[in-house]
C-alpha cells in the first residue's frame, strides 16, 4: 500500500504490546471517550475488548472504514452499525482457552459444592459432616451445545476426567450432531454447557421445554450468551430444585442488585469472565498483528463473519 493505512489500536503501547507494528500504517491509540480528529480517514479499527456499546455505534460514523476486528468471539453488537463495504472480523480461537477452562471450573465448583465451602469459610464454620456425598464429574454425559473451537477446546480438557461427550453444533458433520437431534440427547446428558452464539436463532434457545426435556438434577452451563436463556424459566426450574445451573453470562446483564438470579437456589453466578485470564492478551496479540499483517500484504483475512471478503 503506497499510503500508510489509518488504524485504530486500543493499546497505548500497540508496538509493544503486538510484539511489533507491520510496515504502512499510521496508528492512532482510541480505547473509547472523546472521538479522536481522524475518525474520518481510520481504515482498520480493533474495539476495546469488552467496551460499552458506544464501541460498536462509532463505526457507522467512519467513513474510510474497511475492517473491524473485534477482541470478542460474539460480534452481534457490531451488526446493526456494519455499513455493506466494512468487513467484521471476530476473534475466533482467542477465548477457547480461557473460556473452555471457566466450563470446566463451573462444572466442577457446582458439582463439588465450591460456593458452600466459600460460605462456611467466610464464616469460619468447619462442617462435622453433609448429610449427602458431593458429585463427581466421572461416569458423567457432558452435552456440549454449540460445538465449535472453543467446543474442541473444552472436549480436549475433560479428557482426563472419564466423562462421556455429546456434541451438538447447527449443523451435523463426523462426531457432532445436528441440533434437530437436541430433543433426543437432552435427557441423556447430566451437564449441558452452552456455547452458541448470540443470533436470532439461538436467542431464547433454552426455554421452558428446553429445560424440561433435561434430566432430573443436571447442570446447565452458560458459558455463551445470557440471551440464550429464558431467565424466568430459568428460575422457574431452579426454584423448583428439579436442574442446577451455573451461569458466567446471564440475561439481563449486568445483573442487577436485587434479581431474583442473585438469591435463587441451586445456581452459581460468575461475573462475565470466560474471556479474561491471562491466556488472552498473548493470544489477541497475536492474531491483531497477523491480520494487520494480512491486511497490508493485501493477503486473505481470516475470521471473517460479516461483510465482504478481504
Amino acid at each position: 500500500m503506497a499510503d500508510a493505512v489509518k488504524a485504530w489500536l486500543p493499546w497505548q503501547d500497540a508496538d509493544s504490546f503486538l510484539g511489533g507494528l507491520p510496515a504502512g500504517f499510521d496508528v492512532e491509540y482510541f480505547a473509547g471517550g472523546d472521538r479522536p480528529p481522524s475518525l474520518e480517514t481510520v481504515e482498520f479499527y480493533v474495539p476495546s475488548y469488552m467496551g460499552s456499546s458506544a464501541l460498536a455505534e462509532i463505526i457507522q460514523d467512519m467513513p474510510a472504514l474497511k475492517v473491524v476486528q473485534t477482541q470478542t468471539a460474539g460480534f452481534e453488537n457490531f451488526l446493526p452499525f456494519l455499513g455493506e463495504d466494512v468487513t467484521l472480523c471476530n476473534a475466533r480461537g482467542v477465548h477457547d482457552a480461557s473460556t473452555a477452562e471457566l466450563a470446566v471450573a463451573l462444572i466442577l465448583a457446582s458439582y463439588r459444592n465450591l460456593p458452600r465451602a466459600v460460605r462456611d469459610q467466610e464464616r469460619g464454620h468447619w462442617p462435622s459432616s453433609y448429610a449427602e456425598m458431593d458429585d463427581s464429574l466421572a461416569d458423567r454425559t457432558v452435552l456440549i451445545l454449540g460445538y465449535g473451537s472453543i467446543g474442541e477446546a473444552l472436549e480436549r480438557r475433560l479428557a482426563g476426567f472419564e466423562c462421556e461427550v455429546l456434541r451438538v453444533a447447527r449443523r451435523a458433520r463426523e462426531g457432532v450432531a445436528p441440533i434437530t437431534e437436541l430433543p433426543s440427547l437432552l435427557p441423556k446428558a447430566d451437564v449441558v454447557v452452552l456455547l452458541t452464539p448470540a443470533t436470532a436463532e439461538t436467542r431464547g434457545l433454552v426455554d421452558e421445554k428446553f429445560l424440561a426435556g433435561m434430566k432430573d438434577g443436571a447442570l446447565l452451563v452458560n458459558v455463551a450468551r445470557g440471551v440464550v436463556v429464558n431467565t424466568d424459566a430459568l428460575l422457574s426450574e431452579l426454584t423448583s430444585g428439579r436442574i442446577r445451573a451455573a451461569l458466567d453470562v446471564t440475561d439481563p446483564e449486568p445483573l442487577p442488585p436485587g434479581h431474583p438470579l442473585w438469591s435463587a437456589p441451586n445456581v452459581l453466578v460468575n461475573p462475565h469472565r470466560g474471556g479474561a485470564s491471562t491466556a488472552f492478551e498473548p493470544r489477541v496479540a497475536r492474531l491483531v498483528r497477523a491480520q494487520l499483517e494480512r491486511y497490508a500484504r493485501g493477503e486473505p483475512l481470516i475470521n471473517v463473519v460479516a461483510g465482504p471478503a478481504r
